[in-house]
């Protein structure tokens, strides 16, 4: 008996190329044999000629599928790893949650993309449908799957794609899976293709990660609504505002949504930046008789300030008396 052979690539979950109905056939593809023409009207000939052509190149394109890989298998997952280069921060619980009702109400309607594994025999290792992969495991079930020899770099490219056709990936996400590839030394253009995006585009990704420590970006999330302006807002404001790391991720709360952390952090760094700007700019003062000049040097992490004209050091010794008292009022100041 000719074994059957099942191709099912639908939904809008994958890749376009492989958006197919699902087609069934019960005799060997490769002789497949066009059903003969029964007499009829010439308009019912036409019609029929039609649909054997349709037929026979829909059978041509199965068999070209399954000859490059393309049945639907079911596996354990528990057999099936991760890519080796992580192209999410997290997967979100309430997403997670909504994929594993929806597989469990209607099955799993897309197959993931696996190949076997390349250090481990009797393993496979995911391209893509990392969301669906967690969610059937989650409930116990056999995971369907197209098993594919892949290079590491059809696997980048492959896994990058399926992600830029769903648009599910956040900016800053999209960028550390830029540097995380060019930290394994994949090319520009194989980094470009699998992203979808050109050259200046990705200079710019890679340099917001450059910028922003990978724990800071880790402790905010993936900011699904944050694009890549903001980000390069936040980037810029980093730099200049030097402010503390350790204080800027306690001050995180890990209650709010990542959007909500990124925005605390953005205001942190603008609070800071400010206070340094104004700091830096009072550079030179004096009283309105000329009597005492102060000049103030401020670099971020140092100040000095020099009191000169002809009352300059009486006002000196007139402020160091009074040092405790100013910084009481000052420390006043900056807890309200």
């Amino acid at each position: 008996m000719a074994r059957k052979n099942l191709i099912e690539v639908s939904s809008d979950d994958g890749p376009a190329s492989e958006r197919l109905p699902p087609i069934t056939t019960s005799r060997p593809l490769a002789g497949f044999v066009a059903p003969s023409v029964r007499s009829s009207p010439v308009g019912g000939i036409t019609k029929t000629l039609g649909s054997i052509t349709e037929k026979v190149e829909r059978a041509n394109d199965i068999e070209k599928r399954l000859a490059e890989g393309q049945t639907i298998v079911e596996l354990d997952p528990n057999l099936i790893d991760g890519s080796f280069v992580r192209d999410r921060l997290g997967i979100n619980s309430v997403e997670l949650a909504e994929l594993v009702a929806q597989i469990k109400d209607h099955g799993q309607q897309v197959p993931i993309l696996v190949r076997p594994h390349p250090d481990t025999k009797g393993r496979y290792q995911v391209a893509y449908g990392h969301r669906r992969l967690a969610a059937i495991k989650e409930l116990g079930i056999r995971v369907r799957a197209v098993i594919r020899e892949l290079s590491d770099d059809q696997l980048v490219v492959s896994q990058g794609q399926e992600n830029n056709s769903r648009a599910n990936l956040s900016f800053i996400e999209r960028s550390m899976f830029a540097i995380r590839l060019e930290e394994r030394a994949f090319s520009r253009d194989i980094i470009m293709s699998a992203l979808g995006v050109d050259k200046a585009a990705l200079s710019k990704m890679i340099s917001v990660v450059r910028q922003v420590p990978i724990e800071l970006i880790e402790a905010i999330g993936a900011a699904p609504n944050v694009g890549r302006r903001r980000w390069m807002e936040f980037a810029d404001k980093l730099e200049s505002a030097k402010i503390n790391l350790e204080e800027l991720l306690a001050s995180l709360p890990t209650e709010n949504s990542s959007d909500e952390r990124f925005q605390v952090a953005l205001n942190a760094l603008t609070k800071k930046q400010e206070r340094v700007k104004s700091v830096t700019e009072a550079k030179n003062w004096a009283s309105s008789d000329n009597s005492v000049t102060v000049r103030l040097n401020n670099n971020g992490k140092t100040a000095t300030i020099a009191l000169g004209a002809i009352s300059g050091p009486l006002f000196a010794s007139y402020i160091t008396e009074r040092l405790d008292d100013l910084y009481a009022d000052w420390k006043s100041k900056q807890e309200n």
